[in-house]
């Protein structure tokens, strides 16, 4: 960490509780991180504000993978400066602390990822807590920046992985995996506390426990592993939905497909595919028997027919021909993934992808993003209007007049469609409701509830 001494704002009233103003960026890893931080905080007294101007500091929580969001971080860092100017600097971007210096050279301080300690430290430097045991009360779920009904539980830091496109490793560092007795704790309180939806993160969830052997924690009556399966498996028996996110499709994920035709969670698997062209996957530096890869996906729906796998998928990597374009394509219709994103390929500083050379020309990489989301458009439409006529389970996000907005078991927050539902009887953020599907789109459902 690297901080600068301030002195304390003139206009803080004595006795006053410190108020903290909050910036989170990124991925839901990072929000988590942010939650963490914020619960601490708050367990010390300090006050949570919805304004810069009206904070005694700001916390600006970066990304720091991409260009673009570097430039986003740095934007929201200057933000904060302009209506506050005492503001701290943590999270991907700050492992990286030159960059942020050499524009905001006042910050009080710039930490990097995970380093919650530190943030806490700058805090208590720029504006000691007043911390009173009577009135400062925390749930015992913490802090959420989430709606009530919906929590990221993030069950490891870090990645192993040396893919060449990424720089994840050296911001955040290899894998280390929580044990699983802390992460069902945590996840029994969120439950507990009225969450209806646990949202598993990681950087590569189905490599959970690798790192520590899959080593035995105590949780209620027993021992559960550190494994993949068996956490997912007690995760399922919490009475939530829980969705896996950021599954590398390893052949021991089979075993948690049963876990899905059983009910135990919900049938929906994001798996970070990238690509299908077996040549780029090379230069990539990621798994490549795509047609292995067909087969799993067969199987798994065979297991589970209501399977829906979103992924995400990059175009324009260095050296990408229209040949292998076409493989990903190819792959894609014979696939029929149920929810897909796509990626102009960008270049991240300190990535070992950057020495390929050979790079696509950016009318090019927009041109086959366009083909790539015009292909895939159609997949998802054929997959929605197959579900016209019937009966869904949706989680209520938001009510507005006579429409509920939600999503389905197959929609993760932000990233994935909606269901738009009409209602007679009244509904609540929160509840689950079954929806009668009157109409499709290719990401959306309308429909009334039942």
């Amino acid at each position: 960490m690297t901080a600068t001494a301030t002195p304390a704002p003139q206009g803080a009233t004595p006795g006053a509780a410190p108020k903290i103003s909050f910036v989170s960026l990124g991925c839901p890893k990072a929000l988590v991180d942010s939650e963490r931080i914020l619960t601490h905080l708050r367990a010390e007294g300090y006050e949570l504000a919805r304004r810069h101007d009206g904070a005694d500091v700001v916390i600006v929580n970066t990304c720091g993978f991409l260009d673009s969001a570097k430039a986003e971080s740095l934007s929201a860092i200057g933000e904060a400066m302009a209506e506050n100017g005492r503001v701290i600097v943590t999270g991907c971007m700050g492992a990286q602390p030159e960059e942020i210096r050499e524009k905001y050279p006042d910050l009080l301080a710039v930490t990097g990822p995970q380093a919650y300690e530190s943030v806490v430290a700058a805090v208590h430097e720029a504006v000691p807590p007043a911390h009173d045991p009577f009135l400062d009360l925390v749930p015992p779920q913490g802090i959420k920046l989430t709606p009530r009904h919906y929590a990221y539980l993030k069950i490891s830091e870090g990645c192993s992985n040396r893919c060449s496109f990424c720089i994840i490793p050296s911001l955040r560092g290899n894998l280390v995996s929580r044990p699983a007795g802390d992460v069902l704790r945590e996840a029994e309180k969120l439950v507990k506390a009225g969450v209806k939806e646990l949202l598993v993160v990681s950087q590569d969830t189905s490599a959970y426990g690798v790192d520590v052997r899959y080593s035995e924690s105590p949780w209620r009556d027993r021992s559960v592993r550190a494994k993949f399966y068996d956490l997912t498996k007690e995760l399922g028996e919490l009475g939530a939905w829980v969705r896996l996110h950021y599954v590398y499709p390893y052949p021991h994920v089979d075993e948690v497909i049963p876990l899905m035709a059983e009910g135990k969670v919900l049938p929906y698997l994001d798996m970070p595919l990238q690509h299908a062209s077996p040549s780029v996957l090379k230069r990539m530096r990621r798994p490549g028997n795509q047609e292995r890869q067909l087969d799993r996906i067969r199987s798994w729906r065979q297991t589970c027919p209501d399977l829906a796998i979103r992924s995400t998928f990059i175009v324009g990597f260095p050296g990408e021909t229209e040949a292998e374009f076409e493989e990903l394509l190819a792959w894609l219709q014979e696939a029929k993934l149920d929810r897909v994103g796509c990626f102009e390929y960008e270049p991240v500083a300190g990535a070992t992808a950057n020495a390929l050379g050979d790079l696509v020309p950016p009318e090019l990489k927009a041109e086959r993003k366009r083909r790539f989301m015009e292909t895939q458009n159609a997949i998802s439409l054929r997959l929605q209007r197959a579900k016209v006529g019937k009966r869904l389970a949706m989680i209520v996000d938001s009510v507005d007049g006579g429409i509920a907005k939600g999503r389905s078991k197959a929609d993760a927050p932000e990233i994935d469609g909606t269901v738009h539902a009409a209602f007679r009887r009244p509904v609540r953020p929160g509840e689950i409701v079954t929806v009668k599907v009157d109409r499709a789109e290719a990401y959306d459902l309308y429909g009334s509830v039942t």
